[in-house]
């Protein structure tokens, strides 16, 4: 019986231009040393390519998600793990966790997260959005303020569906520190737009030193705020945190600060309250 020929070996030029032609990077910079560790725990043909396609999608994701983040323009890094759950104990982290699943993202749905300054409203909000990148969705970041800033702009250089039409692509926008400061005079206006846009389409993550009753005076029209409630609201989460400020707590326990006279909540108390997609605001 003639022998089986052996296969002639692939030129190492010629492997290299496939892989580059294939956009298998990882593969191609890593490959004298994949076969090496494949030879090494005496893999076979198949557990060979099995290794090979795992590192290739291993740099892939780390390359997407590199360069979501980057994307998202989030203001600092912040990831749930960092977030002390213990300072705000009626924070239910098996909640937190459930949205960090992103499987509201999936389904076009809002979260809305309500409290005073210092009780981690950004953190939580650039924590679920970094959970986001990593389960494959695109994100945005961005302050109330820079997103009614860049609206009105757009209105004035008559670019405004171009821009309503970029806030729209994003799986997850998210609006921080609505309330803060005055928005611009068509803020409400403009803000409805985009609302409504990404309404059932794209879902929203906004946080908000105001409660929703409060909105009216947020946008200073009652009327379209509530028309920006009523779609917001329709298939959400709204988590309204109660408690003292991280920031403030350190400076009470130094004693440069002393609480106000008859408060007797303790420090870092939170309550955490989910309301139910079918809410409807208080105008």
């Amino acid at each position: 019986m003639p022998r089986a020929k052996k296969a002639p070996d692939v030129p190492a030029d010629r492997l290299d231009e496939m892989l580059m032609r294939l956009k298998l990077s990882g593969i191609r910079d890593q490959l004298d040393s994949l076969l090496d560790e494949a030879a090494r725990a005496s893999l076979s043909t198949r557990e060979t390519l099995t290794l090979l396609c795992e590192r290739e999608i291993a740099r892939k994701d780390h390359r997407r998600i590199e360069m979501a983040l980057k994307l998202a323009h989030f203001p600092a890094v912040k990831e749930l793990a960092g977030f002390d759950f213990e300072a705000q104990p009626s924070v239910d982290p098996k909640q937190i966790r459930d949205l960090a699943a992103s499987r509201w993202i999936a389904h076009g749905e809002n979260v809305l997260l309500l409290g005073p300054p210092g009780v981690g409203k950004t953190h939580l909000a650039i924590a679920l959005g970094r959970e986001a990148i990593l389960a494959g969705y695109s994100v945005q970041f961005t302050t109330a303020m820079a997103l009614g800033a860049g609206l009105a702009k757009a209105k004035a250089d008559r670019r405004l569906d171009e821009k309503l039409l970029a806030l729209s692509k994003p799986k997850l926008l998210i609006v921080d520190e609505l309330g803060y400061l005055p928005l611009e005079p068509d803020a409400a206006h403009l803000f409805f737009q985009l609302v409504s846009r990404r309404y059932e389409a794209g879902a929203m993550l906004i946080t908000s030193n105001r409660s929703v009753a409060e909105w009216g005076t947020v946008f200073a029209d009652p009327v379209v705020a509530t028309a920006i409630l009523d779609r917001l609201l329709h298939h959400s989460h709204v988590l309204t945190i109660r408690g003292d400020s991280y920031r403030l707590r350190a400076k009470r326990r130094s004693g440069l600060i002393t609480p106000p006279a008859g408060d007797r909540a303790p420090v870092g108390a939170a309550s955490l309250h989910a309301v139910t997609a079918d809410h409807q605001p208080n105008p």
